[in-house]
């Protein structure tokens, strides 16, 4: 299956647009965790979360930066959506993950900083 370009920026926005949804915050969230999930840093999304796809590719709007609540190591994300319902998850390192981050061990009250973000619907 190949998809065409008009497709992949419709599936694209499709997921993309989950994350302005629901009720109760005023904005989705990218939320880091350990491994067993336990949430060490919020980062909100501005509202809308991702500007419209183009070539299957989504762009975050501005992300707030996040300051650590609980110590630990970074091993995922969460995209969520504003009731806080998880819209997709990702894997986090240091180099080649879905999201990179300079250092996965964070401390209470460190900040991340997220200068961009991308979702990319394959072909």
């Amino acid at each position: 299956v190949t998809l065409t370009s008009a497709a992949r920026n419709a599936a694209a926005d499709a997921v993309v647009d989950l994350i302005d949804g629901g009720a109760g915050d005023a904005t989705g969230d990218l939320t880091f965790t350990t491994a067993a999930d336990a949430a060490l840093c919020t980062c909100n999304f501005a509202n809308p979360a991702f500007g419209a796809a183009a070539t299957g590719v989504a762009t975050a709007n501005a992300i707030a930066s996040g300051t650590v609540g609980t110590a630990g190591t970074i091993a995922r994300a969460q995209l969520r959506n504003r009731a806080n319902t998880e819209i997709l998850r990702c894997d986090v390192g240091t180099s080649g993950s879905d999201i990179n981050l300079s250092n996965l061990v964070v401390a209470v009250s460190d900040t991340i900083t997220i200068s961009a973000l991308t979702y990319t619907q394959p072909a």
